[in-house]
């Protein structure tokens, strides 16, 4: 998704190592009609917030700026304007990005990106986004994601290192991918060694997403249970798989 949006910027280059973006809530869900908040934490910068929102598998859209010192008033993007998309701020490194009246077409993620001057100012500058936030508009039921677990291969476990496939499916064309994958070993949280792939749209309409966790065959060996867990909104579905529950 970053990469995706540094793309953009092609004159400038994007690193993350000179101040850091933070945006909370990592996920928002709200009703048809709400209306949804999210924030964006600058860090050393005391410059200008800009917030795109990309669907999954879409081209990021630009949204709005907000600039502290000098602007009375939001800068929109093309398709973007008051009072459904507004935005205020808290401090000169705080900002708010608010969605008014949120529809299902409102569902993305959305990335706060600022401008760091602090080697040279005015001459060249470091692009630096957040790690977005995941706006989730529901309406009604939403349907319960299909989880499917792979144990390792065989020929993964003549090694140290083995992968677990958890396959996400049945995402509805409403949900746009934004489903969250997760997964645990023996009920702990695991982070470490897990790549999840963007959401595909199918021919059908709906998506998917899969995602790997890497383990030490010892673990197989030793029946961990490993649990990928797949979340949309209020409703979630779980499968566990250890080395008794599979024939190989």
């Amino acid at each position: 998704m970053l990469g995706t949006l540094c793309t953009l910027i092609t004159a400038l280059t994007c690193v993350s190592g000179v101040t850091v973006v933070t945006q909370k809530p990592p996920v928002v869900t709200v009703s048809k009609g709400d209306t949804a908040t999210m924030d964006c934490n600058l860090g050393t910068v005391d410059n200008s917030a800009h917030w795109y929102k990309q669907v999954p598998g879409g081209v990021p859209q630009y949204v709005l700026q907000w600039y502290y010192y000098n602007w009375t008033s939001v800068k929109y993007g093309s398709n973007f304007s008051s009072p459904k998309f507004t935005s205020n701020h808290q401090s000169i490194s705080d900002y708010r990005l608010i969605i008014n009246n949120v529809e299902e077409e409102d569902s993305a993620v959305y990335y706060c990106k600022t401008d760091d001057y602090s080697v040279d100012e005015w001459v060249s500058h470091t692009v630096v986004f957040g790690p977005g936030t995941k706006l989730i508009v529901t309406d009604g039921d939403i349907s319960t994601p299909a989880v499917t677990l792979f144990p390792p291969s065989t020929e993964d476990l003549k090694s140290s290192r083995a992968t677990l496939v958890c396959l996400a499916s049945n995402l509805s064309q409403r949900s746009k991918g934004l489903a969250d994958v997760s997964w645990m070993s023996n009920g702990e949280s695991v982070t470490e060694d897990v790549s999840t792939s963007p959401a595909e749209q199918q021919p059908d309409k709906t998506f998917k997403i899969s995602s790997y966790l890497t383990i030490q065959t010892a673990e197989w060996d030793k029946d961990v249970v490993f649990t990928c867990k797949v979340s949309f909104g209020s409703t979630f579905s779980e499968k566990e798989i250890r080395k008794t529950s599979c024939s190989l």
